[in-house]
């Protein structure tokens, strides 16, 4: 049978919606297995990408079942659900791939004093620093702050710098998988649409092969 046929689709949906669960797993297994090491103990962080990874899996789980079981239904709302992510993911990636320093800095700026101050201290702790974009100086005998380098010689470093030299390599990691997921997605969709316009040949035994 050619590729075009009603087995392939069915196989490449199938096999699709099989990467999607494991990435699903994934997301929720390491966010697991950060909360367990103590590496992440914002139960917010936590409870996002849990919530991420629960929501691929159920995806997946549906696309998988209309997938074998060629129901229209089924694979209607996946279609719709999934157009909606694509559109979502591509226009989120976009934003990480556009956005410049100054707005980098803005967002840290932003996002640090809405942190509480465990969170504070914990990200203080791991990049080694005091403060964010403030100087030094104000820090240095700053109780609340428990970075190793202030039982050091050398000035502690400001987070907000340390912050900066991480955040554009990560949104132009995060805005690249984002893209490649979110054109898997279109061809989801793409295969769905494909799949639910063809006829089962077991269910038609006069349809042509």
């Amino acid at each position: 049978m050619v590729c075009g046929g009603f087995a392939c689709s069915k196989n490449a949906l199938c096999a699709l919606n099989v990467v999607y669960m494991l990435v699903g797993l994934l997301l929720i297994g390491v966010a697991a297995w950060g909360k367990g090491l103590g590496l992440v103990s914002s139960i917010h962080i936590i409870g996002g990408v849990i919530a991420v990874g629960v929501f691929l899996l159920l995806i997946a789980v549906a696309g998988l079942v209309g997938a074998v079981n060629h129901h229209q239904v089924l694979l209607f709302f996946y279609m719709i659900i999934l157009g909606l992510v694509f559109i979502f993911q591509f226009g989120i990636s976009c934003s990480c791939l556009a956005i410049n320093r100054s707005k980098q800095t803005d967002v840290i700026n932003a996002s640090w004093w809405v942190m509480s101050n465990s969170t504070r201290h914990e990200l203080e702790r791991s990049f080694d620093c005091c403060g964010l974009f403030n100087l030094t100086t104000q820090y240095q005998d700053d109780a609340s702050c428990n970075a190793l380098c202030k039982n050091r010689n050398y000035t502690c470093q400001m987070c907000g710098e340390k912050f900066l030299k991480h955040s554009d390599e990560a949104l132009k990691i995060l805005g690249g998988v984002g893209l490649f997921f979110s054109f898997t997605e279109i061809l989801g969709v793409w295969l769905a649409m494909r799949f639910r316009n063809q006829k089962d040949p077991r269910a038609n035994p006069s349809a042509f092969l």
